[in-house]
């Protein structure tokens, strides 16, 4: 009787085994969520109109806006700059602006931006612009 209930259990622990168990999923085989079309396209049109006059359509810190600024606008090409930030301070930058984080005040803050699913489309472009 014992035997019964003994071989499911068995086969049931080695389920679970050859599937990861639980929690033993390295964090690079986690896929993204997707970003949904629709925040793709916000993310876009904030980039073009608020980015771009002082990133540059490419981001590198020559907009039509940077001749006057002082500091330059981020060149977010910068390989050495794109090391030493995180995604999530990426974000902060974005939503809080450059006070927010202790840079120049002329980076303007973004509060209307809630919706995270934007604001990680715009860290990914962002991101893209180092080659990431």
């Amino acid at each position: 009787m014992m035997l019964r209930f003994a071989v499911p259990a068995l086969f049931l622990a080695l389920s679970i085994t050859a599937c990861g168990g639980k929690g033993d999923e390295p964090a690079a085989a986690v896929e993204k969520k997707a970003i949904p079309a629709v925040a793709l396209a916000k993310a876009e049109e904030v980039f073009n109109t608020r980015c771009v006059p002082c990133h540059g359509a490419q981001g590198h810190g020559d907009g039509s806006a940077s001749a006057t600024l002082n500091p330059k606008p981020r060149n977010f090409g910068d390989a050495d700059w794109q090391k030493s930030v995180t995604d999530d301070h990426i974000k902060k930058i974005i939503k809080v602006g450059g006070a927010g984080v202790g840079k120049s005040a002329a980076m303007p803050s973004n509060p209307d931006l809630i919706n995270d699913n934007v604001l990680t489309a715009l860290k990914d472009k962002i991101r893209n612009f180092g080659g990431k």
